[in-house]
Parts: C-alpha cells; structure tokens; sequence
C-alpha cells in the first residue's frame, strides 16, 4: 500500500520561508502525480502546486495556483517519489494545513488538481505565517 508522509511546515514570520518534503512509498508507477493542497480554516481545500513525471523519460509537468506563482516552488528530491515544495515569501494569507497526496496507479493526464486521481493523502503539516 502506498504510504505519504509530509514534513515540514511550522511557524515563521511573514515574508519568511518553508520547506515542506512528501515521499509517497510504495509507488512502482512508471508516471507519478503527487501534488500539495491546503485547507484554510473555514475554507474548502484547495490545489497548491502539483508534479507530474514520467520517469523513463524524464518529462516533468508542474502546476501551481494564481495565489503561489513566484513564491513556491515544487520539485522532484533526489528520492523516487519525493518530492518538495520550497515556499517564499510567506503571508498570512498562506496560514492553513498543507497535504500532500499520490496518485493511483494508471494515471497519465498530466499535473492537475482534480481530486480524482489523488487516491492516497498524507496527515497534514501546520503552516502558521504571522504579520
């Protein structure tokens, strides 16, 4: 079974920076879709940035929302099925529980935020951002 687990995430002052890591074990796919998603208090989850890979070839697709363009960035670590979302220029606004999460296998349509394919989440990571 496929196994996410997140770290990271704590409490910084705004325009501080995070690191967050996702290893997703268990993973044999020759594509991965893994993907960051936040849950503001009171709010409905939201897409934050996603990776797709093909690993034989190396092709890397990315996805990210209006709100992080230009402050975050997610990228493959050097593990298989890892990945991290490096996060700049934090804001208030950013405050919110962070969850990883894989894809099942079969997946092969490119970085996305749809729920759908996102079959197995991580417990979450605290990000607190204060002004």
């Amino acid at each position: 079974q496929v196994h996410v687990v997140e770290s990271g995430g704590g409490s910084v002052q705004a325009g501080g920076s995070l690191r967050l890591s996702c290893t997703a074990s268990g993973v044999t796919d020759s594509s991965a879709l893994m993907g960051w998603f936040r849950q503001l208090p009171g709010k409905e989850r939201e897409g934050v940035a996603a990776l797709y890979t093909l690993r034989r070839t190396g092709y890397v697709s990315t996805k990210y929302a209006d709100f992080v363009k230009g402050r975050f960035t997610i990228s493959q670590d050097n593990a298989e099925n890892t990945v991290t979302l490096q996060m700049n220029s934090l804001q208030p606004g950013d405050t919110a529980t962070y969850y990883c999460a894989a894809s099942g296998s079969g997946y092969g349509q490119g970085a996305t935020f749809r729920p759908a394919p996102y079959l197995y989440w991580g417990q979450g990571v605290q990000v607190t951002v204060s002004s």
